[in-house]
């Protein structure tokens, strides 16, 4: 048997493809400013500003879509190459395409992801097909895809309150979900952002709450802490995860004045089915409260206004200053406002108390809480019609560093920034050019993610 190399499966080994020098995570940063300084300044690679006519544009046939890793063989492989992989974008798919276009086209996203990283700013990109290859290590697999600039979890058709709609993919509900609990996990210092579109974005929201309900479980198991002689620190930690744990208990998910779930438990608490279905094109709104959203406690919409006082979410600041955004809806299922405002209502909770007991904890079992976010900031919803909302279109998810208190980012999305209204993946329709991506709102949402994502 052949052994794999990078050449032998046709994998570039020089990042970058436009330029006539070898990208670098710097060129990148710089090229995706320049993308966002205005609208109408021209291509940075003239001549070569559309890689892909109808038709021949697809993963795994040729550059720059060449590295594509379905096996654990292709995975040893990337991990010789940290100059390729340290370098790059990468994208996880859980599922085969994000849906069926009104065209009866399906609409494999992670293509338009790939040409606007390289159109945009030579950046390459790696496809991780998890619904092909599995996941037989989530928490290395995490690591491998955070060492990079960025990672995106794409959409799909699964829906994550219901484990047998991933029936038939080698990666299933809890694959993913354990996936993308690690990745949450991985924001550091050291990691590029992560940025969850439609079913990642709902899979982030369920995995909030699994890691609140795994802080809670672990705490209340802890018959000691070292360190921590007289048994204060373990109190107070203790009495943090029962408050967190009596709100999860008690809180209702409504629809059209209905409830639809009863406390953390149910599995339609963080994600269910959207009132209506909603495919199209959508102002992108900030998120308002609801004035009858009278069954949410109160102490959880003011820990939610404390945040976005404090933080700086990108999208929201966009919203306040830019024209009228428009982006692209393509889901049947939603992420619940009350599982978001409840996740950042907890993390924040466990965060404050854990702030002076924290140098108590990085010597016990439960160090890897100091890994959890800070908060989540839900910055924008759409809207269908008078009665029907997305009310969590896209959130940010923040880390506050212990020691120097600096805020690192993640984002997650219902839209889609990288389709055009067509809702067509690039292939089954011609490439944009630069120009037009330069005026796109949702790539230029994207692309300012990723920038604003590798500054921290």
């Amino acid at each position: 048997m052949k052994t794999l190399s990078p050449e032998y499966l046709g994998w570039r080994t020089l990042p970058g493809l436009l330029g006539r020098h070898a990208s670098s995570p710097q060129s990148v940063h710089a090229l995706l400013g320049y993308f966002l300084k205005d609208r109408k300044s021209p291509t940075p690679f003239p001549g070569r500003d559309m890689l892909a006519n109808e038709g021949v544009f697809d993963w795994g046939l040729a550059r720059p879509l060449e590295k594509v890793i379905e096996s654990e063989d292709h995975l040893r492989v990337l991990l010789d190459m940290p100059e390729i992989y340290r370098q790059s974008v990468a994208v996880v798919e859980p599922w085969a395409s994000v849906g069926t276009n009104p065209r009866g086209e399906p609409v494999r996203a992670s293509k338009n992801i790939a040409y606007i990283c390289q159109q945009v700013a030579d950046a390459d990109t790696i496809l991780f097909p998890v619904w092909q290859s599995g996941i037989r290590n989530p928490e290395r697999l995490a690591n491998v895809l955070s060492a990079g600039i960025a990672t995106i979890v794409q959409g799909g058709c699964p829906s994550v309150h219901d484990a047998t709609s991933f029936d038939g993919a080698s990666a299933g509900l809890d694959d993913m979900l354990a996936l993308v609990d690690q990745l949450l996990l991985r924001r550091s210092t050291a990691s590029g952002p992560s940025i969850f579109i439609c079913l990642g974005h709902q899979l982030a929201a369920a995995s909030h709450i699994r890691l609140l309900q795994r802080a809670v479980r672990e705490i209340g198991k802890l018959p000691r802490l070292p360190l921590d002689q007289s048994g204060r620190v373990l109190n107070s930690l203790q009495r943090a995860a029962e408050r967190i744990s009596r709100m999860g208990d008690q809180l209702q998910v409504v629809k059209q004045g209905q409830p639809r779930a009863i406390g953390w438990n149910d599995p339609d608490f963080a994600v269910a089915s959207n009132e209506n279905l909603e495919v199209g094109t959508r102002a992108l709104l900030p998120y308002v409260r609801r004035d009858d959203e009278t069954h949410i406690p109160r102490e959880l919409h003011e820990s939610h206004a404390l945040v976005a006082d404090e933080l700086e979410g990108v999208i929201d600041q966009v919203l306040s200053f830019e024209r009228e955004i428009t982006v692209e809806m393509f889901h049947a299922d939603e992420v619940n406002e009350e599982a978001a405002l409840f996740a950042n209502w907890a993390y924040k909770t466990l965060h404050d108390t854990i702030v002076p007991l924290r140098h108590v904890l990085a010597v016990s079992p439960v160090a890897w809480l100091l890994s959890l976010p800070y908060a989540v900031e839900i910055l924008g919803q759409t809207r269908v019609d008078v009665h029907s909302w997305t009310e969590v279109g896209t959130t940010a998810i923040y880390y506050k560093d212990w020691e120097t208190h600096r805020v690192r980012r993640s984002f997650t999305c219902q839209f889609h920034p990288e389709l055009m209204d067509d809702i067509r993946d690039i292939g089954g329709r011609v490439g944009p050019r630069y120009h037009e991506l330069k005026d796109h709102d949702g790539v230029r949402l994207l692309v300012r993610l990723l920038y604003h994502g590798m500054q921290e």
